[in-house]
């Protein structure tokens, strides 16, 4: 598989979301109240070009700098726009000419729905796997975003690796992607309709998290994930037992993280002071923060959101003085329901 193939399936094949073969660049979920009154804003051409399969739109965004990375037709930078308010910006890269012509021909469009004085948005023609070519700072974005592309991307590692150095400390990629059980057989990979759905470049999700690891995505965490059905029977009788999930994923960037959970008795108490999430603010698929209560966490759980833009969002208790082992309930889960014992441990940073 290849560029080329990639982008005449994106920029030919599909003209619309209705052309899709199967429901894995799809959004199941219903967007919150607050994302639905911006999504309401966006152009009908943009919204019919969209090929997302999760939402990726975190809490607390006023002001952050964002990159969505294979923004296709632009419709989650809009919705991001339309989110961190004039103060914010938000960057779209993609390799396809026919998508970013759609996105770039109504930026004036969407600053006027926002009630802007000027476009917060910018376009890039380009590959995910090589963004040091681009004119992107390192270290200057906030949050990183991808929604249903990485798994067409040709080099994933590389991808993660220009993530990381784009980010800022503290900064986090938080995206949705399709994943496999299992790893991809050969000749799945080299099938330009399997391919082009998102199923045969799905990542083996413990590959994944490995790679993500390796290039200093510490601790990667789950927000939520769902089993995708094909409901195509050529296509399921092509991938036979090979099961999928779409996950939505965040890595922070954060120097030494542990790679195990370990406990040094410290808790944290989430005071309701993001404006998306006054009652509950969820960091995880395994960690939701009720206002005002205090909870026990792991080393790795409190430094997420002590060293990140949530740190002043809590309050927090305890210190590092003493060293407790693991973290009771320290497990890493795997978005297909499976679960492992933490790794070894390793001292933690401190905030």
């Amino acid at each position: 598989m290849n560029h080329e193939s990639v982008k005449e399936y994106y920029g030919d094949t599909l003209q619309t979301s209705a052309d899709l073969q199967t429901n894995a660049c799809c959004t199941s979920a219903a967007p919150p109240d607050h994302l639905k009154a911006v999504l309401a804003k966006i152009h009908d051409e943009v919204l019919a070009k969209y090929y997302g399969c999760g939402l990726i739109a975190p809490d607390h965004l006023a002001g952050m700098r964002i990159l969505d990375l294979g923004c296709g037709a632009g419709r989650d930078v809009y919705a991001l726009a339309g989110l961190v308010g004039e103060a914010g910006s938000v960057v779209g890269v993609d390799m396809t000419e026919a998508q970013l012509e759609v996105a770039r021909k109504h930026e004036d469009f969407h600053a006027k729905a926002f009630g802007y004085t000027q476009k917060n948005t910018e376009f890039h023609l380009g590959y995910i796997e090589k963004l040091d070519d681009l004119d992107l700072e390192p270290n200057s974005f906030d949050i990183i975003v991808s929604n249903c592309v990485l798994n067409l991307a040709m080099d994933k590692e590389a991808v993660l690796r220009g993530v990381y150095n784009l980010l800022k400390p503290g900064g986090e990629m938080y995206f949705s992607d399709v994943y496999a059980d299992r790893r991809m057989p050969e000749a799945l990979l080299q099938d330009k309709v399997l391919y082009g759905e998102c199923l045969s470049g799905a990542l083996y999700w413990n590959d994944f998290e490995n790679m993500a690891k390796k290039v200093g995505f510490f601790d990667p965490r789950v927000v939520e994930d769902r089993v995708l059905t094909i409901e195509n029977q050529e296509i399921q009788n092509k991938v036979g037992p090979i099961k999928f999930t779409s996950a939505t994923y965040r890595l922070f960037k954060i120097e030494g993280l542990a790679p195990s959970e370990e406990d040094f008795g410290q808790s944290v108490i989430y005071q309701g002071t993001i404006e998306t999430a006054p009652d509950i603010f969820t960091l995880d698929k395994h960690h939701a923060f009720k206002t005002g209560e205090e909870v026990r966490v792991s080393a790795n759980t409190w430094r997420m959101v002590c060293e990140t833009r949530f740190g002043h969002h809590f309050k927090f208790v305890g210190n590092w003085s003493k060293h407790l082992g693991l973290f009771e309930g320290g497990m890493q889960h795997c978005p297909f329901g499976g679960e492992s014992k933490a790794d070894a441990p390793s001292s933690g940073g401190c905030c």
